[in-house]
């Protein structure tokens, strides 16, 4: 048993804590930006929680943090009252934030400027991934570090991999969303060409779904898609986030996402229609709106 702490409680870091409760047997304290929340932790898992991120951090193991964005991140860790302040010497911190791997790099340098380790750890799965324990996990750092850390992270995770040095776990994140953007405009594409060709979309579905075409948005999403249903995971707001990431770091690497660069557009189209909160498979609907609506 470890002594852990848990910074940022939404849909994602909520389970994930729980599941280093119950399932790694740590000695979990939380923080969270609203405190009722984290008190709600408190008593459904039989926690500790915090007032501050430093406080949080004090004298543990290992400390998680799943917050929304790289301003987010430094102010849980170098702001005032962070994280890093209060942090014993060899302890690590594991990064689960979706954010960049610039804000990796630079919190890898100052947490070993401390005697400390730093995992930039984003995950993929989604919030059913975040509940039932089986999140995929990309890791950037140093492998003894690494060591350490994977069997606490293995308390909600299905796969932990080292990807490479600092910032290769965000920058495999975003391989992940670049690739989850292009499916899910061709599933929200082929669903829609489907209706207008006066198909039974349910019966395409049984006859692609085993071939080249499956993917993991077609077993789960198609359905809720064709019933106009969009509050199942992970929101357009977010989906923007992390594709502006990507963007970014394509243009500073000279990479080239022409792809990516148009259905990040699609998905402010979305947002324009009011969808920021809807699921990212909501793409959907700006193919069905009426032309010239």
């Amino acid at each position: 048993m470890a002594k852990v702490a848990f910074i940022g409680l939404g849909v994602m870091g909520y389970p994930m804590a729980g599941h280093l409760k119950t399932k790694g047997g740590h000695d979990v304290t939380v923080y969270n930006r609203t405190t009722d929340k984290a008190e709600k932790w408190a008593t459904e898992f039989g926690g500790q929680y915090a007032s501050t991120p430093a406080e949080a951090a004090k004298d543990c193991d290992f400390v998680f943090a799943c917050v929304g964005n790289d301003d987010d991140l430094r102010a849980v860790t170098i702001g005032p009252d962070g994280a890093f302040s209060a942090l014993k010497s060899d302890a690590i911190f594991i990064d689960n934030t979706t954010a960049s791997a610039a804000v990796a790099r630079e919190l890898y340098l100052a947490a070993k400027e401390k005697g400390c380790g730093f995992i930039d750890a984003p995950v993929s799965g989604g919030q059913a991934g975040a509940e039932n324990g089986v999140l995929t996990v990309m890791c950037g750092g140093d492998q003894d570090v690494f060591d350490r850390a994977k069997p606490a992270i293995d308390s909600f995770a299905k796969f932990v991999g080292l990807m490479g040095e600092s910032g290769a776990g965000q920058l495999t994140k975003m391989c992940n969303q670049i690739c989850i953007a292009g499916i899910v405009q061709g599933l929200s594409e082929s669903i829609h060409f489907a209706k207008q060709a006066g198909l039974d979309v349910a019966t395409v579905i049984s006859a692609i779904r085993g071939g080249a075409a499956q993917s993991w948005q077609m077993e789960n999403r198609w359905e809720t898609m064709e019933k106009g249903k969009f509050d199942y995971g992970f929101a357009v707001d977010w989906m923007r986030k992390d594709l502006g990431i990507c963007l970014k770091t394509a243009n500073d690497t000279g990479a080239r996402l022409p792809a990516t660069a148009l259905i990040d557009q699609f998905y402010a189209d979305v947002q324009e229609m009011g969808g920021g909160r809807w699921d990212t498979s909501s793409l959907l609907t700006r193919l069905e709106k009426p032309k010239g609506a």
